[in-house]
């Protein structure tokens, strides 16, 4: 399943179809404009200010960085005229890395001053279209009109319209041209009108009989209301006869320079027009600002309607930015949002504005998939939707999609982007965050925890790739009171890797935890890392066209100690029963309650349920499903949190399988569902559950990991039972259907080393659909526990699950088809931390054996 290291992939890898912007300026005429313009609307006296503003400054940091030079700008414009002097257009071309294709609007005053716009062919990977702006049509009819000798203003309009309709035409039927653009924006605002022939005739004629009189001979521009709502109304019907694929009406809306009246600039204004022309497809530019909630709603409650959220990237701030992206996705559908750069003149305005686009929704889309408004694969769809197929459809260019490598001239693979990206997007979240808990799983279950400053981590991660610290491979195989095991070694290190994309807050104030991985020093993976373990089987099932999501229960038991210093139930917990309201009664159960509930909220893990469970002081909190490794890291960093509140509140929650003798055990449950196409076709699942059933007595060695696990082992107890079966509802088996390829596995508990039990699960299962296994296996709806033998065979109900430790050792021994999955090596190792660790706690008494479990787990 896709990871948030897929998402911060795409965000920097998928193609963009930049489907607005305008020509670069050729040498010649480089020096005629101010590059301070790349960051702001301003012109003429104003743009001296510019300096001072968010988006230069920023502007400056980036380019600066980028090129190689000191952070001022007077730097940056000396590297800028080394780059281009040195390797000509090869700068222009990587300040557009990224890009597929550029959708030209080459209707810009300065014809003569910019390259064509096939030659901008040269810096992108596909060719670039054109963008036919209306209003520079017709000033050049009627620039040409004024050339040549006509009886009159009348006939000058009828030929105006004529030509006019033609041009129209002809650019609907070449393939080059993709769109068409106005500006009536500036030239009298966005409320158009419809206007009757004779008005649009009777301006025409005052227009073009004073020109006349006044000799002029070069026209420009159009300034009168019913002439461009004519000329715009007229394009929009040509493009709505049309029978052939309707090419795009582009908008300018919203901020431009002080030719614009802002007043006028919202997207609101076009409701009557869009109302008209409903088969015409129409684009509001630059995001509207700062109109851009406007623009979202026409997008969402009109069919022929589309967002584009450029132009802001980079004249806006950083958390302007933000705040536009926030804005847009707040109502309208990513399939109707498309990104320009608005790129012109130079091409340093492309690269600020790919950089910014790309950091925003870094920001964003991570932010949202944490608070569970979206999932990972919703946030890499809406990357696509934004930056290529949005445009790739409504522009009908037919481009296939393929991403760029992940490096680019403003990303390098030597910066370590991703994982700064990620830290410092984390920080922008969680600003108080002063030490990051880099968390891993032993083979004994044990979590531990090295603290990095974040001080420090950002530093690490300005110089290196990732963030990573030097880990002695004893690590992985010590036992809880840090003995090494037989045959082991202190010798030898790893390299221990924080996997930035599971950084979450907590679970204490000032505190983030993230994941991390084991590699050999020369940087590949360790066999031996349980978390790698689980992603390389999901890679497996996803080779094979297996996709899962999962969800856990977490069953706690929460206990008081008593003047001795032992274990003993939770005070007031005495008539704890399933769902019972006698257990969310007392402030001290409520207040310790919210605090787990809004603490983990905040973590951006929102609790499914949470109720009262049957032994004293036990509660369960169901998680949210996900993908299967951010599932086991989500459900460890939930109990670190659980845990730590408890202790906060003089409480000890514990994972304990069977705290109380007379009482149901505590365990790890867990849903499961194929989420792949044709995930629910019983060809699929019950193949998927009939491997996974074929090796279960193997794969208990990891799910019941103790001896002290075996104490649930039992029938009658909603615990999964003795057996090897499952049945529709019934929680007496160790695996229970609920519907279609949703099944919930019952024998596996807190004590367990999740990453590698769920590997074995994913791993036999998924061989089970390889090998096509047939479910030989009965539906089982009573308790097996209470069949006779004969009922039990008939079922195919003939082997029972392990009953202690060294069953489940012998199972996994004997199992060599497990042992090809996982590898030979992390079976070896497993086994003997396990016959160590089995040593170590049979030499304590009962009592203590029990204390010394519950003080750890």
């Amino acid at each position: 399943m896709a990871s948030m290291d897929d998402l911060i992939k795409a965000i920097y890898t998928t193609p963009i179809i930049d489907n607005h912007a305008h020509p670069l300026l050729t040498p010649t005429f480089q020096t005629k404009y101010d590059l301070l313009t790349i960051t702001t609307e301003a012109h003429g006296k104003a743009i001296k200010a510019t300096p001072s503003s968010l988006s230069h400054i920023r502007a400056v940091n980036q380019l600066s960085e980028i090129l190689g030079c000191e952070a001022k700008w007077e730097a940056v414009v000396k590297a800028i005229e080394i780059e281009k002097a040195r390797e000509g257009h090869v700068w222009a071309k990587r300040c557009m890395e990224g890009i597929e294709t550029i959708l030209v609007d080459d209707g810009l005053d300065g014809k003569d001053e910019v390259f064509d716009y096939q030659w901008h062919d040269q810096l992108t990977r596909s060719k670039c279209k054109r963008i036919v702006r209306i209003e520079k049509v017709a000033e050049e009819i009627i620039d040409g009109l004024l050339k040549h000798r006509l009886t009159g203003a009348r006939d000058a309009f009828a030929t105006f319209k004529q030509f006019f309709r033609k041009a129209i035409r002809d650019a609907i039927e070449d393939p080059e041209v993709v769109g068409f653009k106005s500006v009536v924006c500036y030239r009298s605002g966005l409320d158009i009108s419809s206007c009757p022939d004779s008005e649009f005739m009777s301006e025409f004629v005052a227009l073009f009989s004073g020109l006349k009189a006044q000799g002029v001979t070069k026209f420009k521009r159009i300034d009168r209301e019913f002439i461009n709502w004519s000329l715009v109304n007229l394009t929009a019907e040509l493009i709505g006869e049309s029978s052939a694929h309707k090419k795009p009406f582009q908008f300018h809306t919203g901020l431009g320079d002080n030719d614009i009246t802002l007043t006028r600039s919202s997207p609101a204004h076009l409701q009557g027009f869009i109302r008209k022309y409903p088969k015409v497809p129409i684009v509001l530019l630059h995001a509207s600002y700062p109109w851009t909630q406007e623009a979202g709603y026409l997008a969402t409650v009109y069919d022929n309607v589309y967002a584009d959220i450029g132009e802001v990237f980079p004249f806006v701030s950083k958390e302007g930015q933000e705040r536009v992206v926030r804005e847009i996705l707040e109502l309208c559908p990513t399939e109707k949002i498309l990104w320009s750069t608005d790129g012109h003149w130079f091409p340093e305005t492309y690269l600020l504005a790919i950089v910014q686009v790309r950091e925003a929704l870094e920001v964003v889309l991570p932010e949202y998939v944490g608070k569970g408004a979206l999932s990972i694969p919703q946030a890499i769809k809406a990357v696509e939707d934004i930056f290529f197929t949005t445009s790739n459809n409504l522009y009908d260019l037919k481009i296939p999609i393929k991403p760029f490598p992940p490096n680019s001239v403003a990303f390098p693979p030597r910066a370590g982007v991703p994982d700064l990206q990620l830290l410092k997007a984390f920080l922008e979240q969680n600003p108080t965050t002063k030490y990051l808990r880099l968390q891993y799983l032993d083979y004994t279950s044990t979590p531990r925890v090295r603290v990095i400053p974040v001080k420090r981590a950002l530093a690490q991660l300005q110089a290196n790739d990732h963030l990573q610290i030097k880990v002695a491979k004893a690590a992985l195989i010590i036992l809880p009171n840090d003995s090494v095991i037989p045959g082991g070694s202190a010798t030898g290190e790893y390299i221990f890797r924080a996997i930035l994309s599971s950084l979450r807050p907590g679970p204490s104030k000032g505190y983030a935890s993230v994941q991390g991985e084991f590699f050999e020093e020369d940087g590949s993976k360790a066999e031996l890392c349980p978390r790698s373990v689980l992603r390389r089987t999901t890679e497996i099932s996803k080779s094979q066209g297996l996709k899962f999501i999962m969800g856990f229960e977490i069953e706690i038991v929460f206990m008081s100690r008593s003047p001795k210093g032992t274990f003993i139930p939770m005070i007031d917990s005495g008539g704890h029963n399933w769902n019972a309201a006698r257990a969310l009664r007392g402030s001290d159960k409520l207040d310790l309650l919210d605090e787990i509930y809004d603490v983990l909220l905040s973590a951006g893990i929102a609790l499914e349920t949470f109720h009262a469970e049957s032994a004293d002081g036990q509660y369960e909190f169901v998680l949210p499903p996900l993908p299967p490794l951010e599932a086991v890291d989500t459900l460890l960093h939930a109990r670190e949190i659980i845990t730590t509140i408890a202790a906060n509140h003089s409480l000890r929650a514990t994972l304990f399988p069977k705290p109380f003798e007379n009482q149901p055990g505590t365990a790890s449950h867990v849903h499961m569902s194929i989420s792949s196409p044709n995930g629910d076709s019983p060809k699929i699942y019950e193949s998927f559950y009939a491997g996974f059933l074929r090796h279960l007595p193997a794969i208990i060695a990891f799910t019941y990991s103790k001896p002290a696990s075996f104490d649930r082992v039992l029938d009658g107890y909603w615990a999964g039972g003795r057996w090897v079966a499952w049945g529709t509802q019934n929680r007496e088996t160790a695996l229970r259907k609920v519907k279609d390829s949703h099944w919930e596995f019952k024998s596996l508990d807190g004590l367990a080393n999740v990453y590698l039990a769920i590997a074995a699960i994913l791993a036999a299962g998924t061989q089970g659909v390889a090998d096509k296994e047939k479910m030989v296996l009965g539906d089982c709806l009573i308790d097996p526990g209470n069949l006779s033998e004969k009922e039990r065979e008939e079922l195919g109900i003939t082997q029972m699950l392990p009953q202690n430790s060294d069953e489940a050792m012998k199972a996994l021994a004997a199992d060599e088809v497990m042992a090809k999955l996982l590898g030979k090596e992390v079976m070896d190792v497993y086994r003997r931390v396990k016959e160590a660790e089995f040593e170590m706690l049979g030499g304590m008494l009962p009592e203590e054996r029990r204390e010394w479990i519950i003080e750890r787990y």
